[in-house]
């Protein structure tokens, strides 16, 4: 079965360009996960310090996969400082069926 979540994060002001330019890096390398489905991230259109990130991976092995990457940890450990919040808010989501 699918792992399906959706993150969420604000990113404190002046800290903009840093996480925009984190965000496409992580994106490059998430996509080239062999687990990964998606990995869309979006920002609000009316704030665009406001981070959505929709995330979908084959199974629980494979977002285990990801979760052990090192250049994910790397982000997650400079995101904590540039964000508002103690992290990434989690929501993890399923299929209707």
């Amino acid at each position: 079965m699918t792992k399906t979540l959706y993150a969420e994060f604000t990113v404190k002001p002046g800290c903009e360009a840093r996480v925009a330019e984190m965000m496409r890096e992580l994106t490059e390398h998430v996509r080239a996960e062999p687990g990964n489905v998606v990995f869309s991230p979006y920002t609000r259109e009316s704030r665009p310090n406001e981070y959505f990130v929709f995330e979908v991976y084959r199974d629980q092995a494979a977002f285990e996969e990801h979760i052990g990457a090192d250049y994910g940890r790397k982000f997650n450990e400079e995101l904590a400082s540039l964000i508002e919040g103690d992290g990434s808010e989690l929501t993890w989501l399923q299929p209707i069926q």
